[in-house]
């Protein structure tokens, strides 16, 4: 099941017919609030009473044209100027593709830069998503360089590669912020874990080492995963080594065990939920389902009247 949803994640039939059908626009709307950013903080403006932050991601990737990538910018300071105005916990989440990594990877940079500048000013933070594995090399590049510069900055690694804790080992020193996601993109074995127990185990592993870090104040750990058996085993193995809840910081998607988010942030580990909107939504979307496919038992009910 994973791997068709991630083919057809990528298969561009699919993502040009996809979108207009009535029933995937329902059941989209299960994991983002709408495709403006209007709805996105109106979303986020209910979660503020419940001591939960957001993190805003407007979807998409590999543009065309550097105008593209100065328009993505350009919003992205709107929205933390937005977000700052209503008086919002919010950070922004960025794909480097979307700053026209494939075209002028100094742009790209100068964006990066600018952008982690204005979320400092406002007492934000700026993150960097990360994507295939590709990618990964040149993302790396980028986030040392922004981090020598903006000590606030942030970076999401895939715990699924086998190459993370290396990556991990070289950023420590640098007081990094870490998201830590499971990985959603159809990598081969050769590079990556694919076994959910393997994953896991990565993830575990990963988390207790930033954790062992973050405990002293020499980085920012987030566990950007739904699976809270796993969030409450890593902090588990933490608590008997005298890692407190508060170093292990959550974040959920919008709409995806929303209780749970709640429940975790009332025993003491910060909480975020992660707000993603816009128009080019599909290949997220599916991706989302590869990641958990008890989803698409949600998303085929809205077949039905």
């Amino acid at each position: 099941m994973r791997r068709i949803l991630l083919w057809a994640a990528r298969n561009e039939w699919l993502r040009e017919r996809v979108p207009r059908l009535r029933f995937a626009r329902r059941a989209v709307r299960r994991f983002m609030p709408g495709e403006d950013l209007p709805s996105a903080l109106e979303a986020a403006a209910g979660l503020g009473s419940r001591r939960i932050g957001v993190v805003f991601t407007r979807l998409g990737e590999n543009l065309v044209a550097i105008s593209e990538a100065d328009a993505v910018a350009a919003h992205y300071h709107t929205v933390l100027d937005e977000a700052n105005a209503r008086g919002l916990d919010a950070e922004v989440s960025v794909k480097l593709t979307q700053l026209g990594l494939d075209i002028d990877p100094e742009t790209t940079f100068g964006h990066c830069r600018e952008l982690a500048e204005h979320a400092e000013r406002i007492g934000s933070a700026f993150w960097i998503d990360m994507e295939g594995s590709v990618y990964t090399d040149v993302t790396l590049d980028i986030y040392r360089r922004l981090l020598a510069e903006h000590p606030r900055s942030g970076i999401c690694l895939q715990a699924y590669l086998r190459r993370t804790v290396g990556d991990v080992q070289q950023l420590l020193p640098m007081t990094p912020s870490i998201r830590l996601v499971k990985g959603a993109y159809d990598e081969p074995a050769r590079i990556a874990f694919r076994s959910r127990a393997d994953v896991d185990a990565s993830f575990q592993s990963l988390s207790l080492l930033i954790a062992g870090r973050a405990r002293e104040g020499g980085a920012r750990l987030v566990l950007a995963t739904h699976d809270s058996a796993l969030i409450e085993r890593i902090a588990s193995f933490g608590g008997a080594i005298g890692i407190p809840p508060g170093v292990f910081e959550v974040q959920m998607l919008y709409g995806i065990r929303a209780g749970e988010l709640a429940r975790l942030s009332s025993q003491g580990y910060p909480a975020r939920t992660l707000i993603a909107y816009g128009d080019y939504w599909y290949p997220w979307y599916m991706r989302r389902l590869a990641e958990r496919p008890a989803n698409v038992a949600f998303a085929l009910r809205q077949l039905l009247p």
